[in-house]
């Protein structure tokens, strides 16, 4: 059956429509969910462990620095994965790429548990996990954006903020997943993780590709690009141009609104979920185990807060929503940054788990809606794709470093800088919100 023949009939009954929803309600939040459990597993692993078993120890000041930059190597390659299969999913149809891009996180995923250590096989050892995770970092880079467009174009009327908040969902319980993995594992100390456990939550996530694999592959294509696509069947003799050339053609617009909320969002996601671990942990002496059950709790909170802010978003609408995710960061900005001051564990428990368990989560749910509808049809996926993934590549590799490059250069190590940081992100997020061209795209609010 091709991709054309899956599409939901114009005459679907409820209950048709209810399995349909289910289906891409399941593979959208698995694609991300796999996403997420990768991100955190690895920066913890790259933290703890890969300084050790991938690289030369004799300098391990420069192993750890080698370690960490293979990291931020996934952050490189994800726009070019956002654009190419941004533009594929335009062109050949959203589900087609959904399929591609999870078998590449997935695979990748389960390799870098395999791969053999500098003590066995040398410099190849570093070699085969970069590259292993640029090819991870394409189809990373794909993946939230595809999911996030194939959750709003198949939702109904007056539902697509909540059934666009389903990559959300997905992103919390693969944090929830990873980080409560990295706590079990860390309990009695690192010692256990260096002399191979480390490997076991790699290899064991080949379960979660093998029924995400099968979830994806029986979702149907969505309506609005089936609708597009037999229109454009019809006009066969016309020359279909390019996503790409439409998208900066017609829609720099939107673009520019998409790049710089995903600036704003993620510069604000990942000081709250990343600096704040790595502040932690060189400044305060906070051991793994207690960052590691910050980020569960953080998750356990996000995947009830999800929900009920989708829900705001068809109630309000996601503008509204994300808005008042942007304000509510600029009022916690510094009240974040001194409660993990304290060093106290349930301090810093509550601190994380209001800026990554409600706040990032007040401002992602809403944005599978809100991205998606600053795009026409035709150039959707591309336009979400290469926007957000520029946005995602240069805040997440560039806020949480310019924090702690703050924080090292001021004498007291202060967090002032930070807390500005923080704010600035928050009020980018508003004012780009105000910036909305969706009335363009849609007839829906939300």
């Amino acid at each position: 059956m091709s991709v054309h023949e899956a599409a939901p009939a114009a005459c679907e009954t409820p209950q048709q429509k209810q399995k349909r929803l289910r289906k891409v309600a399941a593979a959208t939040i698995f694609g991300s969910m796999l996403e997420w459990y990768d991100f955190y597993l690895y920066a913890t692993m790259a933290a703890i462990v890969f300084s050790k078993i991938f690289f030369d120890p004799s300098n391990p000041k420069v192993a750890s620095l080698l370690a960490f930059s293979t990291f931020a190597i996934g952050f490189i390659a994800r726009p070019f994965g956002g654009i190419l299969f941004g533009y594929l999913g335009d062109r050949f149809g959203r589900k087609q790429v959904l399929v591609i891009t999870f078998c590449m996180m997935g695979v990748c995923t389960t390799l870098i548990g395999l791969i053999p250590s500098y003590a066995s096989i040398g410099i190849w050892a570093p070699i085969i996990l970069v590259l292993v995770r640029i090819i991870q970092g394409l189809g990373a880079g794909a993946e939230l954006s595809g999911a996030a467009v194939t959750s709003y174009e198949h939702a109904s009327e007056g539902k697509r903020g909540s059934q666009g908040a389903w990559p959300a969902l997905g992103l919390n319980l693969g944090l929830l997943l990873s980080s409560l993995t990295v706590y079990l594992l860390t309990m009695n100390g690192n010692e256990f993780l260096l002399s191979g456990g480390w490997r076991i939550p790699f290899v064991c996530s080949i379960a979660l590709v093998g029924v995400g694999l099968w979830v994806r592959r029986s979702i149907p294509e969505t309506p609005q690009f089936e609708k597009l696509d037999k229109a454009q069947e019809k006009d066969s003799a016309k020359v279909q141009a390019s996503p790409l050339k439409l998208l900066f053609k017609n829609d720099l617009k939107g673009l520019a609104v998409v790049l710089f909320v995903a600036i704003g969002y993620n510069a604000l996601s990942y000081i709250f979920k990343t600096f704040s671990l790595a502040y932690l942990t060189q400044y305060k002496g906070v051991e793994a185990h207690v960052t590691s059950l910050s980020v569960t709790i953080a998750s356990l909170v996000a995947i009830v807060a999800v929900p009920c802010f989708g829900w705001l978003c068809d109630k309000w609408s996601s503008k509204k929503v994300l808005m008042l995710g942007g304000l509510c960061s600029v009022l916690f900005a510094y009240p974040f940054l001194s409660l993990l001051n304290t060093g106290e564990p349930l301090m810093i428990y509550l601190a994380i788990a209001i800026g990554t368990g409600v706040l990032a989560p007040m401002m992602f749910a809403p944005q599978g809606s809100f991205l998606s509808r600053q795009f026409p049809t035709q150039t959707r996926s591309s336009g979400f794709g290469t926007g957000r993934e520029i946005g995602t590549a240069i805040a997440g590799g560039l806020a949480p470093l310019g924090g702690l490059a703050l924080v090292a250069n001021s004498a007291t190590h202060s967090t002032d800088g930070v807390a500005l940081i923080l704010a600035v992100s928050a009020v980018m997020v508003v004012v780009f919100a105000l910036c909305d061209q969706g009335r363009k795209h849609s007839s829906f609010k939300n």
